[in-house]
């Protein structure tokens, strides 16, 4: 039985659609997962395979479109109340922009509004030009998890500018709760409590290593940091990108104040 007094959220990121990316590897899996998705309080994943990087050659916008409506019709049959959108986890190239209007990587929720951007791990790049040419768009990026870039965790203050290019900060549950050891977990912390995070996502992959934990991420940052905040970062803001609506800055970065959620 579900727990009645548990929030409700929205997942931004997350590697659900089985046997297209490091995900699971099968339909059977990607059940399993999306079940432990519903028991985490989620009610809405946007689906985010990689694209780009090492995918490259694979999982372009309408293939992904059929996995995400095939895995809604097998979450039906099976009765798990989760619904899936198409999204993507894309890893930063110079063509973004081209690939975008050609329809082949997509953004989060198929809204054309908001993209979900993954560094490479390896090296820096400034992405601030592929900032300003999203924006010229209309299009905002969300860069995932940037408290296990090793470049930005020790210098977090390059994070600043691609703040003020209206770029929004997306945090893994996982590394708030330590999951990724003492760096990413205490960069984590910091980008929240500067009020740079405007997202928290689980980037959950299978049940053994990357499982998702959104609630006790909740939890963690209602605690230390205050139910407004848990609820924008968790909650308010993740419904607001799946609804295709315009978000909120954690805070904003000048003058450091929380916006009111109504």
């Amino acid at each position: 039985m579900e727990d009645s007094t548990r929030e409700s959220y929205v997942d931004i990121h997350c590697h659900c659609l089985p046997a297209v990316d490091d995900g699971p590897a099968s339909l059977q899996e990607s059940l399993t997962l999306c079940r432990a998705l519903r028991e985490d309080g989620i009610t809405d994943v946007i689906a985010t395979p990689h694209q780009l990087g090492r995918y490259n050659d694979s999982n372009e916008a309408a293939p992904i479109r059929e996995h995400v409506a095939i895995l809604n019709t097998e979450l039906e049959r099976n009765g798990v109340s989760l619904k899936i959108v198409p999204g993507g986890d894309v890893r930063v190239d110079e063509r973004i922009c081209q690939l975008i209007e050609e329809d082949k990587i997509l953004t989060l929720a198929d809204q054309r509004k908001i993209i979900l951007l993954e560094l490479p791990h390896e090296i820096y790049i400034d992405i601030e030009p592929l900032l300003i040419d999203l924006s010229a768009m209309g299009i905002q990026a969300i860069i995932s998890h940037p408290e296990r870039h090793p470049v930005l965790a020790r210098h977090p203050e390059r994070l600043l500018k691609w703040l003020d290019c209206s770029a929004y900060l997306q945090v893994t549950c996982a590394s708030l709760l330590g999951d990724f050891g003492p760096g990413p977990q205490t960069a984590a912390w910091h980008f929240l409590s500067m009020g740079w995070t405007s997202f928290v996502a689980t980037d959950a992959h299978n049940l053994s290593g990357r499982r998702p934990r959104m609630n006790a991420a909740f939890e963690q940052i209602s605690k230390r940091l205050g139910r407004a905040l848990a609820r924008l970062v968790c909650i308010e803001n993740p419904l607001r990108v799946l609804q295709g609506k315009d978000v909120f800055f954690a805070c904003d970065v000048n003058t450091g104040k929380y916006p009111e959620i109504g």
